[in-house]
C-alpha cells in the first residue's frame, strides 16, 4: 500500500469547506488503497479557539475513518488583524517545518494553499528532500487577498506573498487547481507547469432523491456556511427584499458576522429572516434537503474561486441562487443548477427573488430531482480521483 501524507490548515472536526474537501480527498486516496497521512494543526476553526479535546495539548495523534492525523500546536486566533493572523499562522508552520525536517516523510505529499505560508513552508523543506510535491490550490493568494481588502496592492506584504506565490508554484512537481481561472493564472506565471483542474466534488452517499412537497409553505431560501467578510451574508440580510413575498430566508452558521446578522434580524422581524446557528454536518445535510433554495454569494467578484457549496448542493438535489460571478456563475448556467444574479447588483439579486416566489413548489421539486440526476454523473468524486490516479497525479 503506497503512503501518502497531506498538509492542510484545516481538518475536521473543524467545520467548513476547507476542512470537508481535504476531507474527501483523504477518504477517497483511502478507498484506492493509499495509506494517508494528514498533517494540520490542533483543531480551532472558525473560532479561533482551540476545541474542548485538544486544550493543554502540544502534540495529538489520531485515527478517523481508517486515516491517520497528526496535529501540531497552533496559537489559534480568527482577528480581523491581518499581522495576528500571521502570527497564529506562523506558530503552526515553525512546527511544520520542524516536522518535516527531522521526521520521515514519504514520497508523495499534497500541499494545500493557501495560506501560502503554509505551503511556502512545506515546499520548501519537501522540494529540498526530492520529494513529489502535489500542491492543491483552492485560491489564489495575494489576488484574492487584494479583492477582499485584505490586502493593499504594491505594500510590502503583497509583495512578499506574491514571491511565496512564485515560489511554491515553481517548485512543485505538479499543481491541481479548483478552476480553470485558477490553472490560466499559474499558466500565465509558469507556462510549463504541469497543473490539472481538481474540483471540490462531494460525496453524500446519497443514491436516490426522494420528493418531499409539503404545500402551502413559502419557499425556503437558505444560506449555510461561514458569516465571514468574503461571503457578505450581512449586506443580502439588509438589502434583501422579502417582506412582501411569499419566501423566508434562513441562516445556518457562524463567523465574524454572526452577531451583527442576529442583532439585524432581531431589529427587523418583519423581513422573513430566520438564524438558526450552526449545525453539526451531518444534522445540516439532513436539515437542508427540506428546504428549497441555496443562496450562493460572494461578496465581491473573485478571480479564480469557486464555491465548493455549488457541488455540495447540487449533489443534494438542491437548486442554487448564485451571486458571486466568475467561473461559478458560468457552471451554474451551463449545467442548469439554478439561478443566476449578477455579483454585487442587489437590484438584480431581488428581482430573481420575486420571481423565485411565483414559482409552484411542485416545479421546484421537479427541478431538484433533474438536478439530483445530473450532478451524480457530472459531479462525480469517484471518477474524478480515478482518472487522476490513472494520470499517475497521485
Amino acid at each position: 500500500m503506497e503512503e501518502i501524507v497531506i498538509i492542510s490548515n484545516y481538518y475536521p472536526p473543524e467545520k467548513g469547506a476547507a476542512a470537508n474537501r481535504i476531507e474527501q480527498l483523504a477518504l477517497k486516496l483511502d478507498q484506492n488503497n493509499y495509506k494517508v497521512t494528514v498533517i494540520c494543526p490542533l483543531a480551532n476553526y472558525p473560532k479561533g479557539v482551540l476545541f474542548p479535546e485538544y486544550k493543554g495539548k502540544f502534540f495529538a495523534k489520531e485515527m478517523m475513518q481508517n486515516i491517520t492525523i497528526k496535529r501540531l500546536w497552533i496559537y489559534p486566533s480568527n482577528s480581523k488583524n491581518i499581522f495576528v493572523r500571521i502570527v497564529s499562522i506562523m506558530s503552526f508552520s515553525i512546527g511544520l517545518f520542524f516536522y518535516l525536517v527531522f521526521k520521515k516523510i514519504p514520497q508523495k505529499v499534497i500541499v494545500q494553499s493557501p495560506p501560502l505560508l503554509l505551503s511556502f513552508i512545506s515546499v520548501l523543506v519537501l522540494s529540498l528532500k526530492r520529494k513529489k510535491i502535489i500542491l492543491n490550490v483552492s485560491d489564489l493568494w495575494p489576488l484574492a487577498a487584494i479583492k477582499l481588502n485584505a490586502l493593499s496592492a504594491d505594500s510590502f506584504s503583497h509583495k512578499v506573498s506574491l514571491f511565496l506565490e512564485r515560489f511554491i508554484y515553481k517548485n512543485s512537481t505538479l499543481i491541481l487547481g479548483q478552476s480553470n481561472e485558477i490553472i490560466a493564472h499559474i499558466h500565465s506565471l509558469n507556462r510549463e507547469k504541469k497543473c490539472y483542474l481538481y474540483r471540490n466534488f462531494p460525496d453524500h452517499k446519497i443514491e436516490s432523491f426522494e420528493l418531499n412537497l409539503i404545500d402551502n409553505q413559502p419557499i425556503k431560501l437558505f444560506y449555510a456556511g461561514l458569516l465571514g467578510v468574503a461571503q457578505g451574508v450581512l449586506e443580502v440580510c439588509e438589502k434583501m427584499d422579502l417582506e412582501s413575498l411569499k419566501l423566508e430566508f434562513h441562516i445556518f452558521g457562524d463567523g465574524a458576522e454572526k452577531l451583527q446578522i442576529v442583532s439585524y434580524i432581531k431589529d427587523n422581524p418583519k423581513k422573513n429572516i430566520v438564524f438558526h446557528g450552526m449545525l453539526e454536518r451531518n444534522e445540516l445535510i439532513s436539515k437542508l434537503t427540506t428546504f428549497d433554495i441555496a443562496l450562493v454569494p460572494l461578496k465581491t467578484r473573485i478571480y479564480g474561486s469557486v464555491p465548493s457549496k455549488i457541488f455540495e448542493y447540487s449533489a443534494l438535489g438542491i437548486p442554487i441562487l448564485y451571486f458571486g460571478g466568475g467561473e461559478g456563475e458560468t457552471i451554474v448556467s451551463n449545467n442548469n443548477l439554478g439561478w443566476v444574479a449578477e455579483v454585487t447588483n442587489f437590484q438584480d439579486l431581488n428581482t430573481t427573488i420575486i420571481e423565485i416566489s411565483k414559482i409552484d413548489k411542485k416545479q421546484i421539486q421537479i427541478m431538484k430531482q433533474q438536478i439530483f440526476k445530473n450532478a451524480k454523473n457530472i459531479f462525480n468524486l469517484d471518477f474524478q480521483i480515478k482518472e487522476l490516479i490513472e494520470k499517475e497525479i497521485f
